[in-house]
This record gives structure tokens, C-alpha cells and sequence, in this order.
């Protein structure tokens, strides 16, 4: 199945890791930071041009894996590679969570 973010687009369910409320968790100087080294690296995407409500963590194995100078958004386990990328969305947790299948 597919979870739509908003805009045009559209992620695998399988890839979402979590789906947070954006007011909820930058009160926290780690989901700042965290959100501040992907926007560096390169990792957060943008789904609309609106004030963003919330932000879906996705993780997908690469088909080929390529060299980064930086370690964010990238690990090793079990000999595998893994690209994560963050959507920023206009829409709510709750619709993105209602739109899922994980209710």
C-alpha cells in the first residue's frame, strides 16, 4: 500500500517509519537537532509550499549503494544500505495516521 503525503507525493507504507506531529516534537532540542543535520545533509523534502504540520520518517534499502562524506541518513546493518528521507507535510499526524494502515 501506498501512504499519500500531500501535493503529489506518495510513499510505500513498507518505507515509513514514523509519522510525528511537528508541534509536539521540536519542543525537544533533539528532534530539533535531528531535523536540522537531515535539512543539512540534504534528507528532508518538502511536500507543499504551506506551514508544515508534521513529518513522516521513510527508510528505504538502496539498490546501489553510494559513498557519502556524511554518516547522517546512512548505516550499516547486516551489510545493507539505507537511505532515510523526511517528508515535511501540510496535512496532520491524525490524517496521515487515518490515511495509513497502521490504525
Amino acid at each position: 500500500m501506498y501512504l499519500h503525503l500531500g501535493q503529489s507525493i506518495v510513499v510505500p507504507e513498507s518505507t515509513v517509519i514514523g509519522i510525528f506531529d511537528l508541534d509536539n516534537t521540536t519542543s525537544s532540542h533533539i528532534t530539533r537537532k535531528f531535523l536540522s543535520d537531515a535539512e543539512k545533509s540534504g534528507c528532508v523534502v518538502s511536500v507543499s509550499d504551506e506551514l508544515p504540520r508534521s513529518f513522516v520518517v521513510c527508510c528505504e534499502e538502496e539498490k546501489s549503494p553510494a559513498l557519502r562524506t556524511t554518516h547522517f541518513g546512512k548505516w550499516s546493518e547486516e551489510e545493507r544500505n539505507y537511505e532515510m528521507t523526511i517528508y515535511l507535510s501540510q496535512l496532520s499526524s491524525q490524517t496521515l495516521m487515518k490515511r495509513s494502515n497502521w490504525l
